[in-house]
């Protein structure tokens, strides 16, 4: 069996978790296996969501105890499901709770991990995981040794597909113990906005926007766009009043958006680190030899105070 971690927000599955789903249902479609997602929460009414993805087994853990995330609870109650379900592969996406509990999970069965993947396949029943080395510039393919194997999805990566299923819902008693931090509060954004790593458009800014104020030109054109802004480290370490969540690179998010406009960013390594994978990527700058236009897709050579503007008048923006 493959068990995938499933997060829910707002009562709905997650995007990047019904990636790692459909991923995992092209595995076990290939393999001959059964797909199962686990649910923790407080409340998993929209647990059933699983089953469009292809989840042939949805487990439950329903319990006031699991409202907020818990690093120690949440590992102790996924190994035993791993264990209790005798299943060979777990999944998890690479989100930022994602990221914290798969290399808890892997540590604890003592079994293989590869982090934020961006290709899977079976090789004679075991994982065969390929994840990006070296900001980018090599990829590996890892295989495992181990009868467990446990990975992590890159957001973004991995195609959302629909195959419906009529699951088995199966409740998992929440651990009474083992709880030695929990999450106590959550302060959000207001805006409703889409997560950064998780964004399909991202128009970003760097040292070339001159001031914090300036981030209202990339605003108006994400909005245009139906996107988010971010922005690079230089931009953030800048002293603008710009959120480190904002910050897209090797210290900052990964993201890999369908379309990545970068405006004013002369694309370092540790900014290409978290950017490179986007589908399409659009530089704007006024140096023609900035090293950006060496990856982009599309280059304008340009002010960026002049042609953000127009971008986001062409697409009856503001302006």
């Amino acid at each position: 069996m493959i068990l995938v971690f499933c997060e829910l927000k707002e009562g709905k599955l997650r995007k990047p978790s019904a990636e790692a789903l459909s991923e995992a249902r092209r595995l076990a479609d290939a393999a001959g296996v059964r797909v199962g997602a686990i649910v923790a929460g407080a409340d998993c009414s929209g647990a059933e969501d699983a089953a469009r993805y292809g989840a042939d087994l949805i487990l439950k853990a329903e319990a006031p105890s699991l409202a907020a995330y818990s690093s120690d609870g949440f590992t102790t109650l996924l190994a035993e499901a791993v264990q209790a379900k005798g299943a060979s592969v777990f999944l998890a996406s690479a989100t930022a709770l994602g990221r914290d509990m798969a290399p808890r999970l892997a540590a604890r069965l003592g079994v293989g991990y590869a982090a934020d993947v961006t290709g899977l396949g079976l090789m004679e029943g075991r994982l065969r995981a390929l994840r990006p080395l070296y900001a980018g510039k090599a990829l590996a393919t890892c295989d495992f040794a181990t009868p467990v194997q446990v990975a992590t999805t890159r957001p973004n990566v991995f195609p959302v597909t629909e195959s419906p299923r009529a699951p088995a819902l199966e409740a998992l008693p929440a651990p009474l113990s083992d709880f030695k931090a929990v999450v106590k509060e959550l302060l959000a954004k207001a805006g409703g906005r889409t997560e950064l790593a998780e964004a399909e458009i991202i128009v970003a800014g760097g040292r070339g926007m001159k001031d914090g104020a300036n981030f209202k030109l990339l605003e108006d054109l994400a909005e245009a766009l139906g996107g988010v802004v971010g922005a690079s480290r230089a931009a953030v370490d800048a002293g603008w009043g710009l959120p480190h969540a904002m910050q897209v690179g090797q210290t900052g998010k990964v993201v890999s958006p369908s379309l990545y406009i970068a405006c004013g960013i002369s694309g370092t390594v540790q900014h290409v680190a978290g950017m490179g994978g986007s589908r399409v990527i659009v530089a704007i700058n006024k140096d023609p030899e900035a090293p950006i236009f060496k990856l982009a897709s599309y280059g304008i050579v340009g002010d960026l105070f002049e042609v953000v503007p127009m971008l986001t008048a062409c697409l009856g923006g503001r302006h």
